[in-house]
């Protein structure tokens, strides 16, 4: 789910088939951008808001490749036991 605030801004909510919402989809955020452009909605860099927090997205258009920038988070620790 995208809300384009303004051309170089939109903010995204993802939900992931058998996990539900989610607090961040790098994968998501850059077809997102790609996807706001072709459709004339943004600019070329955007920063995309989600709940874990902004990634600064790129589709540079010298080499057609898709930059990210943003932080990475630690949101779970776990352990399972195997037999």
């Amino acid at each position: 789910f995208v809300e384009i605030i303004s051309p170089s801004q939109l903010k995204m909510r993802v939900w992931e088939r058998g996990a539900g919402a989610t607090l961040a989809c790098g994968t998501g955020a850059c077809a997102v951008v790609v996807a706001a452009v072709l459709e004339g909605h943004a600019e070329r860099r955007c920063t995309v808001d989600l709940p874990g927090g902004p990634l600064d997205i790129e589709w540079k258009e010298e080499d057609n490749h898709v930059y990210m920038t943003g932080p990475a988070e630690v949101v779970f620790y776990g352990s399972v036991l195997l037999n």
